[in-house]
């Protein structure tokens, strides 16, 4: 019992020197180290020199507020996330890049309360799925800014709903200079962790996210290897053309096992995630992308019941070639938990979320995309001292 006292306390030690070591690598500009971030946002250590395992602020403090607004965002760093999930970028009619989590914008926004706006409600095949509502394409910026966001889920979260109304859309470019004041106000470098949304779907209409985005990162010097902007996407190929457009790191994002990318459905690439997550698959990955963002359920699947069972052996396979694996999306609320880390019969009342971070960082993933970042933070505190 005493050696593996010992041994528990050895790997204790170990964890909070290497939190120790990534948090001076991520906070360093506040001491002006070389080699980490400057104040002025134009200089960092790069994506691995951030706190592992990263907490990711998913759309922001997307459990607190409405997502994708800059409440959230800012709540999230308050709440000391390392890095925020802002945004998920979709075009304007005339152009513009905006954050919001879909291109319908009818359950995040008031636009269905804008009489003015009633007949631009259609019907549209969005990745092979029909579906109705109001679309950021058909919106000039003028007219999206006169819209404000609501929750998105307010039966799971009716206490959101207070602030709805409060913050509009915000463009990418706006995202941009907030990240640069944020960064000078909080005297450390702030991260953002945009996403292409339906590349494929808004390239066939002459609105091509990767060009725009990528000129838009250059305005801003924001376009190198080590920028505080990590891109990712659900389709490989726009992680592929980004590839060959910027310098920033790349994730591509992995959905259920049985899936398939949309860019391969319409390419006739037969392949799906589950050949994407062999050891083959991540090599293809790694010629192009620094790191992979999948689903919670390929890192540990779940059983019939809802609960996990065995991890997979994709966190080593990945590291073995060469990617960050940061999966999505830890929530607090027992409907989105593990039905092994429920508490109660209420399914909006918080569950056992800590037991659950505990579950998912013991497989050794770098980070893990969260609705509650005060949550993770105190997770990750947790686990790295023992």
């Amino acid at each position: 019992m005493a050696t593996q006292g010992s041994n528990e306390q050895g790997r204790g030690t170990a964890r909070r020197k290497l939190l120790g070591a990534a948090v001076l690598g991520a906070g360093g500009a506040v001491l002006g180290l070389p080699g980490v971030a400057s104040a002025d946002g134009q200089r960092t250590g790069g994506y691995r020199s951030l706190p592992k395992p990263t907490v990711i602020g998913h759309r922001g403090a997307s459990g607190y507020r409405p997502e994708h607004t800059f409440g959230s965002y800012e709540l999230a760093l308050d709440l000391g996330a390392d890095v925020v999930e802002a945004g998920d970028l979709v075009p304007t009619k005339d152009g513009h890049l905006v954050c919001r989590h879909e291109p319908e914008i009818g359950g995040t926004t008031d636009v269905a309360a804008h009489p003015e706006f009633a007949g631009r409600k259609t019907t549209k095949t969005l990745d092979g799925v029909a579906t109705t509502g109001w679309f950021t394409e058909d919106f000039t910026l003028a007219e999206l800014k006169t819209l404000r966001a609501i929750e998105r889920i307010p039966a799971n979260r009716q206490r959101n709903t207070l602030y709805n109304g409060r913050w509009e859309i915000p463009t990418f470019e706006e995202v941009l200079q907030w990240q640069d004041e944020q960064t000078r106000k909080r005297g450390k470098q702030v991260w953002i962790y945009p996403e292409t949304k339906h590349p494929t779907y808004f390239r066939k209409l002459g609105l091509g996210l990767e060009e725009r985005l990528a000129k838009i990162l250059h305005k801003h010097g924001k376009d190198r290897k080590n920028s505080p902007v990590i891109i990712q996407s659900f389709e490989p190929s726009s992680i592929q053309r980004l590839d060959k457009l910027v310098g920033n790191p790349l994730v591509v994002l992995l959905s259920a096992a049985n899936t398939r990318p949309w860019d391969f459905v319409t390419a006739g690439d037969l392949r799906t995630v589950a050949d994407l997550v062999t050891p083959a698959g991540l090599q293809w990955i790694a010629s192009y992308a620094q790191g992979i963002g999948p689903t919670l359920d390929l890192v540990i699947p779940k059983d019939a019941n809802g609960a996990l069972t065995t991890p997979t052996t994709l966190v080593a396979d990945a590291h073995k070639a060469g990617l960050i694996l940061h999966p999505y999306t830890m929530r607090n609320e027992n409907t989105f938990l593990p039905a092994n880390f429920r508490t109660g019969t209420d399914p909006n009342a918080y569950g056992d979320a800590f037991g659950a971070f505990r579950t998912y960082f013991a497989t050794g993933i770098d980070g893990v995309f969260s609705d509650n970042a005060d949550t993770a933070l105190l997770a990750r505190e947790d686990f790295v001292n023992g």
